[in-house]
């Protein structure tokens, strides 16, 4: 048996338990998240929020037991168990600070090399030449423009704005035309004008049809699009509901464990320590 089902969530987790050097980074986690549905992970660091973001990913498995030894676990995304990984890139773009940080590492790599390596298990197309397809350079234009940086397919990822590269790595994520986007601390390393623009960029992609979920601990990027809030803690999923019920001084109080103010302008929000 497959574990497949008919369903219209994209994530279904039921009692995911995931260890690591004999501790526990994500304890029994249960979350289904539907199509269509803008979702924020929200926690202090060392949450579980990373693993999480492997989980997804295939990079990490859970127990292959509940830790109370009745519980199958089951990880499902877009009602499948068993991936191909290279199936699963095409339905889950992934865009986080580490891997901007793995491209900034390639000194001769171009925007538009970055992004058309997306097809590719590399991070670039260097002795794959051969590999890369009309159709593929093709989409790997169509998605720069997309992003606002066709300008710049030939500039050295290195050599770009952290914004830049971030869109870069948008870029590179949509090539596919992937059913959800997982921005995974997307914002770190920004500056106040760059995160703004990157937010905005991030607003369109919402507003164009595709699935956002942002992990991040950072209230005040909570785009207006995301309605749905899972709180994480010690590995634990300590509150899951709707964004007006959750983002408030209590329940933020409680997940970051020091009293916490919240301010809403218009349909953002900030928190601050008291």
């Amino acid at each position: 048996m497959d574990g497949n089902i008919e369903t219209d969530n994209w994530l279904d987790i039921h009692a995911a338990s995931v260890m690591r050097d004999g501790r526990c980074l994500l304890d029994h986690v249960t979350l289904a998240i539907a199509r269509g549905t803008h979702t924020v992970v929200l926690g202090p660091n060392g949450s579980g929020k990373s693993t999480l973001v492997k989980l997804i990913e295939r990079r990490l498995y859970p127990l292959a037991r509940d830790p109370d030894g009745a519980t199958r676990p089951h990880v499902r995304l877009f009602g499948r168990e068993r991936w191909h990984i290279a199936d699963l890139k095409a339905q889950i773009g992934v865009v986080s600070a580490d891997v901007q940080r793995e491209f900034a590492d390639e000194e001769a790599l171009s925007a538009f090399d970055a992004v058309v390596s997306g097809f590719l298990a590399t991070r670039g197309t260097a002795g794959v030449e051969a590999q890369v397809t009309p159709a593929q350079r093709a989409a790997a234009g169509e998605a720069l423009a997309r992003v606002g940086i066709a300008h710049l397919a030939d500039r050295i990822v290195g050599t770009l704005s952290s914004g830049e590269a971030r869109r870069v790595l948008i870029a590179r994520a949509l090539v596919f035309h992937p059913q959800v986007l997982l921005l995974d601390e997307p914002c770190s390393g920004l500056d106040m004008a760059s995160r703004r623009r990157f937010l905005d960029d991030l607003r369109g992609l919402a507003r164009g049809g595709t699935t956002l979920v942002m992990v991040t601990h950072h209230v005040e990027e909570i785009l207006p699009e995301m309605q749905r809030v899972v709180m994480l803690r010690d590995g634990q999923v300590l509150a899951d509901g709707h964004k007006q019920a959750l983002l408030d001084d209590a329940h933020l109080t409680g997940l970051f464990g020091l009293p916490v103010e919240v301010k809403r302008s218009g349909d953002w929000y900030s928190a601050r320590l008291r």
